[in-house]
C-alpha cells in the first residue's frame, strides 16, 4: 500500500509540474534561465524602445501582457523595427518573459 501511495504521489507531482513557469528560450529550459533571443528584425534602426512582460508562478498563477502591442504602446512606437524577448526564471517555480520592441 505504501509503495502504491508513493507512486501515486510521484505521478501527481509530475502532472502538476507539467504546466510550470516557462517561456521561450533558444537554449532549452534550464533550472535557472536568463536568456535573450530574437523574434523579428528589419533592416531599419529605431530610437524608441518599449517593453511588456508576463509572469508565471508554478504555472498556476499567471499574469501580465507580454504582447508586441503593449510594448509598442509603452514605448510610443508606431512602426516596429525589431522584436526580441528576454526570459528569466527558476524552473519550475517562477518565470518571466518580456517582449522588447524597438521602432520609430
Amino acid at each position: 500500500m505504501k509503495k502504491t501511495l508513493s507512486v501515486l504521489s510521484l505521478v501527481t507531482a509530475a502532472l502538476l509540474l507539467t504546466g510550470c513557469a516557462a517561456g521561450p528560450t533558444p537554449t532549452g529550459l534550464g533550472l535557472i534561465t536568463n536568456v535573450k533571443g530574437p523574434i523579428m528584425a528589419t533592416d531599419q534602426t529605431g530610437d524608441k524602445k518599449g517593453e511588456s512582460c508576463a509572469i508565471s508562478v508554478i504555472g498556476l498563477v499567471n499574469w501580465g501582457d507580454a504582447s508586441i502591442e503593449k510594448a509598442k504602446a509603452q514605448g510610443g512606437i508606431r512602426q516596429v523595427v525589431s522584436v526580441d524577448y528576454h526570459t528569466t526564471g527558476a524552473y519550475p517555480f517562477l518565470g518571466k518573459t518580456c517582449t522588447l520592441v524597438t521602432g520609430l
